[in-house]
């Protein structure tokens, strides 16, 4: 199916959880005709109302459409619902979160098919879809053709990154990225309970938790991927891995004394005295990163 110059691609959908839902609204809003599929129906009658057209089952969707946007719960239920289709020179998006593992394997899965496949993994939540100033974005690998060809289309619901042929990185960014988000919520949630049982009023206290906390990141990411690509760790070291670790006592002390437990900062006070022994007390925490990396 191809379309003439101003005309807007139409999509196909499978899948209206909230995510597919956001998707589908602003795909209908930008005038893209859509076609959509859900196992539950009544979650498509809404967007009926709005103008797309709803399939009876997920092979009669595919059939509608050359773009195919899947964005269903886990992989598993992908190849469940994609198993009776005609993929024949279809062009699949999977929007759903997994591993880079398995979207390297859906990915070999649907060429055996005949089909162009890519994988994205969505930065954003469900209201910050069709609206540009939230920010959100999705991360894209796999078929840079495909991802040229419908890369406007595929920019009405979010902004796009493209990160690479290889179908697994989509998935491995938004991974990344989501285990930093929680990684700082540990330290949100254990710095808030150190203040827990004083006098220190929380909202007060959370502009200085959030300017600290941005601070100190906009300052270490930067350095620490330079370090990791130089593979030199004590260049540009403000406070070095010893002194920092010399350090640990008066958190675990604090933690201790204000009746908070230490299990989220102890794991990485441990990697830090590891690394001091087999490293240089002179480096960032840099080193830390190669001993998470398991070795083969």
């Amino acid at each position: 199916m191809t379309t003439t110059p101003g005309e807007k691609t139409p999509v196909t959908l499978l899948g209206l959880g909230a995510m597919g839902t956001a998707l589908a609204r602003a795909w209908l809003a930008a005038g893209h005709p859509l076609t959509v599929w859900n196992r539950t129906p009544a979650r498509a009658e809404p967007l009926a109302a709005e103008g797309a057209k709803v399939a009876g089952t997920a092979a009669e969707a595919v059939a509608a459409s050359s773009l195919i946007v899947v964005c269903l719960l886990d992989d598993a239920s992908v190849e469940e619902t994609l198993a009776g289709t005609d993929l024949t020179g279809k062009d699949v998006v999977d929007l759903v979160t997994g591993t880079p593992a398995e979207a390297r394997d859906r990915a070999a899965w649907a060429e055996e098919r005949g089909a162009r496949h890519l994988d994205g993994g969505i930065m954003a939540v469900p209201p910050m879809i069709g609206v540009p100033e939230a920010g959100g974005y999705v991360f894209y690998s796999g078929s840079r053709e495909l991802f040229e060809e419908h890369e406007a289309t595929l920019a009405v619901p979010a902004g796009t990154r493209y990160v690479g042929e290889d179908a697994g990185f989509a998935a491995l960014h938004d991974v990344a990225l989501l285990s930093a988000m929680y990684g700082m919520f540990a330290g949100v949630a254990h710095a808030f309970a150190l203040i827990r049982r004083e006098d220190i009023d929380p909202v007060a206290f959370a502009p200085l938790l959030g300017d600290w906390i941005g601070a100190m990141a906009g300052a270490s990411v930067g350095q620490t991927a330079r370090q990791l690509r130089s593979g030199d760790y004590t260049t540009g070291v403000v406070s070095n891995l010893a002194m920092q670790v010399a350090g640990t006592p008066t958190f675990m002390d604090t933690a201790a004394g204000q009746g908070v437990s230490p299990e989220l900062l102890a794991p990485y006070f441990a990697l830090m005295r590891r690394r001091l022994d087999v490293g240089s007390g002179e480096e960032d925490l840099t080193g830390l990163v190669d001993l998470l990396v398991h070795e083969g």
